[in-house]
């Protein structure tokens, strides 16, 4: 009687190598990366998912894959597989394509270190042939014959042919339970299985059918009539025996996932959709959906089965709607009295998850006010809460007079709100939620126990994509949000949100949770599916909590010493434009690039005038260096002009203006997702670029202050990213250097340019400096020159005795070159995947510039990742110490804190010790800590 469930397990190594050599190579238009393997592939397994979904007793799917060559068969014996030919160069990049193209699909793609594809067919045959089901092995592999048995087939998917016990005997002679015996007499030249010599399938099968089994005739082999055969047998029986281990597939592996995780559900064709437009599969997108939609099972729009859900009854005014423009199965509420939010507080908690997003009047959350909440359950249904909306152009009207919207008190709301979302049982699932942390904290409510589908994006995609809401929906969900320009308008029409009419921001608000919530559900298994759990739960998930709490602490500025620093500046500003002015020989417009341009190459006829598009000569940085390197005075005077203009319009002037009217203090705010690396990035106002190395750059610094009673502290990683390389790259030398607490730079000048350390001349010194950290970032002979002002053929001189010197970061950057075009993504020590999709591209400017910037990712996403680590551990090591030191700035590898007077030895003692052990290096984490009344004092 036929199985109401049957397992499809598809040999999914079987299919790469079938789809490689079936079809002619071809590449991506785009950049040139190999993906024949990948559309073969993709082409097999479309049409394997069609044949399932028209066998109604196929309820479970799963693609498995050899991990790696390398398996427990080598221990046993290790010139198993040894004569296999290496991996095509060009298939190599297309393993981790294929992975992605079975999750796409909607399958599981499974593979275990240590053990065969096959071990793991095995392995879940046996499994779910024990639970009463029936089991398909998708493969034509000889070696998965052993396998058949009653309720376990095959189905070979070149030839569309089943094979049962009868296709096993006509392969073997034998039926399947002995197919393992003859395999062992008659070896595999294939995989290096030595068998006994001269004993084929044939011989091999005629023995086993007359002695029963292997071990009966390895005991009874004396009696063989055939002399050379008995010979052979007697003297070979232990290779028959290791041959045995080899070909038998073990069926106890332990696995990962179980069979209910194999489970085949519809195909969310927006995740299909993506995959497949990423590739540039034109052709094959539209077979697929024309496929899918004829035939009316997969999940067209990504937002699960096309099932309306059950009616949910709520009491008030503004009950359940379906938005325009959205999904039809989309049911958001509008809630406005406490009675219904109490339904969906309750609700929320006894589902112990809930999606969770703010609606305010400003982006930044120290100026922001509250003007409403929406909360999401279940995919599809979702809430919103206003608490702060007035009519359009109401300015300060009395939310409580007359004329105002209906809607629950602002207290009341948040007195409702407060205990859910302090409740650790459960879990809040935010888009960038250490925005709404950040609001919340103001309003004195906390989020305990959450995640970020921002973050989560961040550590399984990063230099992919963007990791907004609104782009992730429309990359995984195909859904295309409503915007906010939308609901506000757009240039001077615009109003604040909270001038938003109700059933606007109900569809808008309600909406960004639901949608929260639908990316959630997709994304967080991919965390583990792709090994970056780690890296979010240890370093990503806990940021958004500390990170709110620095940008609402803020740091306090003296805005007495701003304006007297911009005073100065103008003041020399006007200095060096009057000399400009001379050196011209006529007034100009010193910050116009069209007059300094044709004052430089037309009127006073420098050398290295280009003009662009414009018909404008180039007056950048760069040219103007160049002249000022030649001798020529006016570009320095130019290039000093702008430094002071930049430093007054940027910070000092920006600075004052930026001073939150109600702290004193000023509040930058975090990107924790803009970059590829990791790394942080800072806006309104920008605190990371204050340039340190310039006295102008230091006196900025200084009109940071610490609160009266209180001390800045400047905890800072010395020389982080060298200390990373000489880890990554395994370079003795500069391991035991970092170990032995020597002068980097000096040592290095010594060993390249075999110069003593004593008495050594400082240029040399600096050369070594300028290598060892331009190394890092790729820097060339050119920039080196340009850095130390040298000539070109010199500094080459310099980089090439470096890398005689240390030959491994030769080696590592060739190797990470090599690993990030076969990959797509180099790794940091935390395990982040940087991507580099374009790596392959045929631009030769272009390559290499990403070749450049893969081979810092690691360095540079290490230190972030490192850091940050810290920054996750820092507040609750200050507090268990009893301290109340608070962190203020992060600037790259540096850590501002303020804490009172008493504390400081003590909270140094914490910063050092939480981050000097924030990673595992085989050289010491070294931090250099300093304190003061002022920024530049405490650094």
């Amino acid at each position: 009687m036929a199985s109401k469930h049957r397992l499809y397990l598809v040999d999914g190594s079987g299919y790469i190598f079938r789809a490689y050599h079936a079809l002619p190579p071809l590449t991506r238009k785009s950049d040139g990366m190999p993906v024949g393997a990948v559309s073969g592939f993709c082409n097999m397994l479309s049409s394997l998912r069609d044949k399932a979904e028209h066998d109604e007793a196929v309820s479970h799917m799963a693609v498995i894959f050899d991990a790696a060559r390398a398996n427990f068969r080598n221990e046993i014996y290790p010139e198993y597989k040894a004569n296999r030919s290496e991996t095509p160069e060009d298939l190599i990049p297309q393993f981790e394509p294929i992975r992605r193209a079975t999750r796409a699909f909607g399958l599981a793609a499974i593979e275990k270190d240590g053990f065969e594809a096959d071990d793991l067919i095995a392995t879940y045959a046996k499994l779910a042939h024990e639970a009463g089901m029936e089991v398909c092995v998708v493969s034509s592999d000889k070696d998965l014959m052993q396998l058949v048995r009653d309720g376990v087939g095959m189905l070979d998917p070149m030839k569309d042919r089943s094979i049962g016990p009868d296709e096993v005997m006509e392969k073997f002679g034998v039926t399947p339970d002995k197919v393992v015996d003859v395999q062992s007499l008659a070896g595999d030249s294939t995989d290096n299985v030595p068998g006994v010599p001269g004993i084929g399938i044939k011989t091999a099968a005629e023995l086993i059918n007359t002695f029963g089994d292997l071990d009966t005739l390895l005991a009874r082999a004396a009696e063989i009539k055939q002399p050379k055969r008995r010979e052979t047998l007697l003297t070979n029986a232990d290779k028959a025996r290791i041959s045995r281990e080899l070909v038998r597939l073990k069926d106890d592996v332990p696995l990962d996932l179980g069979l209910d995780d194999l489970k085949l559900g519809p195909v969310e064709w927006p995740k299909l959709k993506t995959f497949l437009d990423e590739m540039e599969f034109r052709s094959l997108t539209s077979r697929i959906e024309s496929r899918l939609k004829l035939r009316g099972t997969a999940d067209m729009d990504g937002n699960g089965p096309r099932k309306a859900p059950a009616p949910v009854a709520f009491e008030g005014e503004g009950g359940p709607e379906t938005p325009p423009g959205t999904d039809k199965a989309a049911t958001y509420t509008l809630v406005q009295d406490i009675a219904t939010l109490r339904q969906w507080i309750e609700r929320a908690s006894a589902a112990g998850i809930v999606a969770f997003d703010t609606e305010t009047t400003n982006l930044s959350p120290t100026h922001a006010e509250l003007v409403g909440f929406s909360l999401c359950i279940e995919p599809h249904e979702a809430c919103y809460v206003p608490v702060g909306h007035i009519p359009p152009g109401g300015g300060g009207l009395d939310l409580s007079g007359e004329g105002a919207p209906k809607q629950i008190p602002l207290d009341d709301a948040l007195a409702e709100l407060k205990p859910l979302l302090a409740d650790p049982s459960v879990l809040k699932i935010g888009q960038n939620i250490k925005y709404d942390m950040a609001v919340l904290h103001r309003y004195g409510l906390e989020i305990v126990s959450y995640d970020d589908t921002m973050l989560i994006s961040y550590a399984l995609d990063a230099g992919k994509h963007g990791h907004g809401m609104d782009e992730l929906s429309e990359l995984h969900l195909g859904h295309k949000p409503i915007s906010y320009d939308e609901v506000t308008g757009t240039g001077r029409s615009r109003i604040s949100f909270a001038e938003v009419a109700l059933d606007k921001a109900r569809d808008y608000a309600a909406e960004d949770a639901d949608i929260t919530l639908r990316l959630y559900n997709l994304l967080k298994p991919r965390l583990l599916a792709e090994k970056q759990v780690t890296l979010y739960e240890t370093v990503e998930r806990g940021l958004p909590a500390v990170v709110a709490a620095m940008e609402c602490a803020g740091i306090r500025v003296d805005p007495a010493e701003l304006n007297r620093l911009s005073a100065d500046f103008a003041s020399r500003m006007e200095a060096f434009e009057k000399k400009a002015h001379e050196l011209a020989g006529e007034s100009f417009n010193i910050g116009s690039p069209k007059q300094l341009g044709e004052i430089l190459f037309d009127r006073m006829s420098l050398p290295g005038g280009k003009k662009g598009k414009t018909g404008a000569y180039s007056t950048g940085a760069d040219v103007l260096e160049d002249l000022a390197a030649q001798g020529h005075e006016l570009p320095r005077v130019v290039l000093d002009w702008r430094q002071l203009q930049k430093l007054k319009s940027t910070y000092t002037d920006a600075l004052v203006a930026s001073i939150n009217p109600r702290t004193g203090r000023v509040h930058t705010s975090y990107s924790i997702s803009s970059t590829n690396t990791g790394r942080f990035a800072s806006n309104d106002p920008n605190l990371q670029n204050i340039p340190i190395r310039s006295e102008e750059g230091r006196k900025i610094r200084r009109a940071f202050v610490a609160e009266p009673g209180h001390v800045l502290i400047s905890a800072d990683y010395s020389q982080i990213e060298l200390r990373i390389l000489a880890h990554i790259a395994d370079i003795a030398a500069l391991k035991q250097a970092f170990r032995d607490g020597v002068d980097i730079h000096a040592l290095t000048a010594s060993q390249v340019f075999n110069t003593p350390v004593e008495g050594m001349d400082p240029m040399v010194r600096r050369a070594a400096k300028a290598i060892n950290f331009g190394i890092i970032y790729g820097m060339s002979a050119f920039g080196l020159a340009a850095q130390l002002g040298i000539p070109q053929r010199e500094a080459q001189s310099y980089i090439e005795a470096y890398f005689k010197r240390y030959p491994g970061i030769r080696d590592y950057m060739d190797r990470t070159k090599k690993q990030v075009k076969e990959q797509g993504y180099v790794s940091t020590l935390f395990g982040r995947r940087v991507h580099f999709p374009n790596i392959n591209t045929k631009n030769p400017a272009e390559r290499a510039f990403l070749e450049r910037a893969s081979i810092n990712a690691p360095i540079q996403g290490s230190a972030a990742d490192i850091i940050k680590h810290a920054m996750v551990k820092l507040p609750a090591a200050l507090a268990k110490a009893g301290l109340q030191t608070r962190m203020l700035l992060q600037v790259h590898d540096e850590l501002v804190f303020e804490a009172p007077e008493r504390e400081v030895d003590d909270a140094i003692a914490v910063a050092k010790d939480v981050m000097q052990a924030a990673a595992a290096l085989d050289v010491p984490l070294v931090v250099e800590a300093g304190r003061g009344a002022n920024w530049d004092a405490a650094h």
